[in-house]
């Protein structure tokens, strides 16, 4: 996937700080504000992919809902994922009702936020369920979605055969030969359910039910065309 634009509305400097920094480590382009007046000029004009909104803005207690409700009266994209140390239910069914989609209390983690970021935007269509991957082969690294996968060397090794001819079923001897060496003879089958178990993992949203490492009952295994 290529990057996404977030714009942060936020007046904690020290949250949106830490944040920038991690999402831009992702590979992301972020803006920060801590103005409602200039996200609404921002949110049209710059059109983020996501919008980060802490409804605590300015001298006003309703400035930040003000701006939640304006920017969902006038039809305006993206989604908004409100960030908030308001930790009232009664607050959060409220930033919801408003059409915020989602609500995340502080303190977070970076990276529960960019995974709620991400579902957000595959729930309202921003981005395909499955996007896909994008294997590196300087880094020896894999691009899954909106991450970074680091691989073991088996496990990259047995991708790259896989992703060779996508849709054609490859047999279990057929990977311990061309993954693990012809003459080795420490290696079996189950060491090749091994790893596409541990692939399923790192790159499967619900590895019980892959949609990208399949299995071919009897023959092998297939990765989806």
């Amino acid at each position: 996937m290529d990057p996404i634009r977030v714009l942060i509305c936020d007046r904690d400097q020290d949250t949106v700080r830490h944040l920038a920094e991690f999402l831009r480590a992702e590979g992301h382009e972020v803006l920060a504000i801590d103005r409602a007046s200039r996200a609404k000029a921002l949110v049209p004009e710059w059109q983020p992919d996501v919008f980060l909104l802490d409804v605590q803005l300015g001298r006003s207690e309703g400035e930040g809902w003000a701006l939640l409700g304006e920017l969902r009266k006038r039809g305006i994209d993206p989604p908004i994922i409100v960030v908030t140390s308001l930790h009232r239910v009664d607050d959060r069914i409220r930033a919801l009702t408003m059409g915020a989609d989602d609500c995340v209390l502080k303190p977070f983690h970076p990276k529960e936020l960019l995974a709620r970021i991400e579902a957000v935007l595959r729930r309202t269509g921003k981005v395909a369920p499955w996007e896909g991957f994008v294997i590196d082969e300087e880094r020896k690294e894999v691009r899954a979605g909106m991450r970074t996968v680091t691989l073991s060397p088996k496990e990259y090794q047995l991708l790259k055969l896989l992703n060779t001819a996508p849709g054609r079923v490859f047999s279990g001897d057929e990977i311990l030969r061309e993954v693990w060496g012809g003459s080795s003879s420490y290696a079996t089958r189950q060491d090749v359910q091994k790893y596409v178990y541990l692939l399923r993992k790192k790159l499967e949203e619900d590895p019980k039910r892959p949609r990208l490492i399949l299995t071919v009952r009897g023959f092998g295994y297939r990765l989806a065309a």
